[in-house]
């Protein structure tokens, strides 16, 4: 690894007021592999979309296989050999594996596509690289890791020789990450060279030849993976030790949500089979599964937005039916959807007019929204959840996502709900702001509020549910008491093991 094939100089770039990026310089090797870590709006991801020609540097320059590569022109990053693979997928859903790899590769004046050749060319690719995707399969119909394959596939498809991943685990299950550090690990040993953005200091340690560390838009370190340690990166990344909250003894209160034999059916597939628990005030209980068995339309229940099949729902010890999202937000739930971007915040709304969003009567005078009381309101979140990024009249998609759930924690958490569902409260945050969230959610606990925690981390739950419940296949296990669960009960009852695993659990009551 001792030819450069990227050499990032002296670059800065502002937005505003916010200096996101300030002289920073960086080398890439051939065959290496660069992690890029730092906090959630730590100037990564702008360094990144430089390099690709999304944004044009205030200053500094930048070399690609000895060549100086024009600013701001996407098209000619690509020409030069550089492919990045985004946090949030640019896909077409309805379109085949194989239309989304070539779009954007040929000539509209071409008479006819080669279909043929960019099929032979793509399954190459695949083998090569151990990529195994269906060329047919209607993009919509993958898995998210399987998307996250076609897009690696498309850089590689354009010839990339540098490719730029921007926190690729963000939506992956474990075993999923594990699948594709494997592979990115391969890629580098046949010559590639991979830079990838992340904040998750396991992955880092154990994926990366080197490590950049950015604080406040400045390159604050470098290490060797094999020269540092987590405890060192993440106070290298936050400026600060950073120490998780522990979850101290409680005694739970009185029931406030109680679902019996809630059942789900979407499109004739029984999404929910059966589901019962019992959530009491001033506990967390945890709801732990692998992506894609029934979580999602759990919190769509018991948030409003779903519409359940059968089955009794019980709030404040009182039957309910169908629950919207209005009677919801007025009975005193909060919700933290499971994908801020799309059901979270609406990107070209200031951070303002996202705050109230679900409060718009509070705000209203006369018919119309008072904008002083929601800056004013916009302002104490930003204060007192450490929003950065922007002010209240920013637009929220120039936060990073970590700022985008900490605006989104803070206005469901700011007045004292008296339930909160939490869906993957912590995923996608750094290490500084996955504290600070379970730090709120710990706080939220102590004054009286029931949380329900859905999440796909198994260290998360434990660190802070009373109790645990696994959903596998759309059913819900019994609970048991995380103070004397271990991880490989739970990974039993995440498989669908629960009669040997249950024995002595503590039930619902």
């Amino acid at each position: 690894m001792s030819e450069n094939v990227l050499n990032i100089a002296n670059v800065s770039k502002r937005f505003g007021t916010t200096l996101a990026n300030d002289d920073i310089s960086l080398t890439l090797a051939k065959g290496e592999i660069v992690a890029l870590l730092g906090e959630n709006g730590a100037g990564k991801t702008t360094l990144m979309s430089i390099l690709f020609g999304h944004y044009t540097p205030d200053s500094g320059e930048i070399t690609a296989f000895g060549q100086p590569l024009p600013p701001g022109k996407p098209k000619a990053a690509i020409r030069a050999g550089i492919g990045m693979v985004h946090q949030h997928f640019s896909l077409a859903p309805n379109l085949t594996v194989l239309e989304n790899v070539m779009t954007g590769t040929e000539s509209l004046w071409r008479p006819a596509s080669n279909t043929r050749g960019a099929r032979a060319k793509l399954m190459t690719i695949s083998d090569r690289f151990g990529l195994k995707v269906d060329p047919d399969a209607r993009l919509g119909d993958l898995s998210v890791g399987e998307q996250q394959r076609v897009e690696i596939l498309k850089a590689l498809y354009n010839d990339a020789r540098i490719l730029v991943l921007d926190e690729p685990t963000a939506v992956l299950t474990n075993i999923e990450a594990e699948g594709m550090f494997r592979t990115l690990k391969d890629m580098a040993v046949q010559g590639l060279s991979l830079i990838f953005i992340s904040h998750k200091l396991d992955e880092v340690m154990a994926t990366a030849h080197r490590i950049v560390v950015l604080r406040g838009g400045r390159m604050v370190a470098e290490r060797r993976a094999e020269a540092t340690s987590k405890a060192e990166l993440a106070e290298l990344m936050v400026g600060r030790a950073v120490h998780r909250p522990v979850r101290d003894a409680a005694t739970p209160g009185e029931v406030v949500l109680e679902a019996q034999d809630l059942t789900l059916r979407q499109g004739g597939v029984e999404r929910l089979k059966s589901i019962s628990f019992r959530l009491r005030a001033g506990e967390v209980l945890g709801i732990i599964g692998v992506s894609g068995n029934g979580q999602a339309p759990l919190a769509g229940v018991l948030g409003g937005t779903l519409r359940r099949t059968g089955g009794d729902l019980r709030l404040f010890g009182q039957p309910v039916g169908h629950l919207s999202v209005a009677e919801a937000i007025e009975a005193g739930i909060g919700r933290i959807p499971e994908d801020r971007n799309h059901h979270g915040v609406i990107g070209e709304m200031a951070i303002w007019e996202n705050a109230i969003l679900e409060r718009l009567p509070g705000f209203a005078r006369r018919g119309l929204v008072d904008r002083k009381a929601g800056m004013a309101f916009a302002r104490r979140i930003i204060d007192g959840f450490d929003v950065r990024g922007g002010s209240p009249s920013s637009r929220v998609r120039l936060l990073s996502g970590g700022n985008m759930q900490k605006l989104i924690l803070g206005r469901n958490l700011i007045d004292h709900p008296k339930i909160l569902i939490a869906a993957q409260p912590a995923r996608g945050l750094d290490e500084g702001a996955v504290a600070a969230v379970h730090a709120r959610i710990l706080e939220a606990r102590r004054g009286g509020t029931a949380v329900l925690l859905i999440s796909e981390d198994l260290d998360e739950v434990m660190a802070l549910a009373d109790r645990i419940q696994a959903i596998v296949g759309g059913r819900l296990s019994p609970p048991v008491s995380a103070d004397t669960a271990n991880a490989r009960q739970l990974g039993l009852m995440m498989a669908g093991e629960w009669d040997e695993t249950t024995k002595g659990a503590v039930h619902a009551v």
